[in-house]
Formats: structure tokens, sequence, C-alpha cells
């Protein structure tokens, strides 16, 4: 199960662009962790990653919530990155 979030993870990494390779070890840690929140979501793994991709992008460096916990509190960052990722 581990295999199929990082194989989603690079994948979405790769839809997202060259901002993929300025992720800090932080960022990816916190994307990872959003994929697995979002394991059982009704969207292709591509959409999830963009998405988690998109929503720590709009985080502050210094935010300590997940981004699961962050999105709550941001609704109008979660729709915008819904559109974004095409998980509408």
């Amino acid at each position: 199960m581990k295999f199929k979030f990082l194989a989603a993870f690079l994948l979405g990494s790769a839809c997202i662009g060259g901002a993929a390779f300025a992720q800090s070890a932080d960022d990816k840690k916190w994307i990872s962790q959003c994929l697995v929140d979002n394991q059982g979501a009704k969207a292709s793994a591509a959409v999830v990653a963009a998405y988690c991709g998109c929503m720590n992008n709009k985080m502050s460096d210094n935010e300590t919530r997940s981004i699961t916990e962050w999105e709550k509190a941001n609704p109008n960052a979660r729709r915008a990155c819904e559109r974004e990722s095409g998980w509408n």
C-alpha cells in the first residue's frame, strides 16, 4: 500500500512541475501524510498528489498543523487547490 502512495506522490510531483524539485524534506513529509490521510478519496492518485502539493505550497513554512488540519481552517485555499488539481 505504501508503494502505491509513493508512486502517486512521484506522479503528482511530476504533474506539479519544477516546484517538486524545490520541496524540502519537511514538505515531502507533510505531502506524504496528506496522501495517507486521503487514501480513501474518490479521486485518482495523481489528483490527490497534486492537491496535497498545492495545499502544502499555500501553507507557511512555519505552519505546525498537518495539511489535513490546515485545510479545515482555510476553506478558500482548499477550494482553490481542489480546482487546480482537478478534484471536483
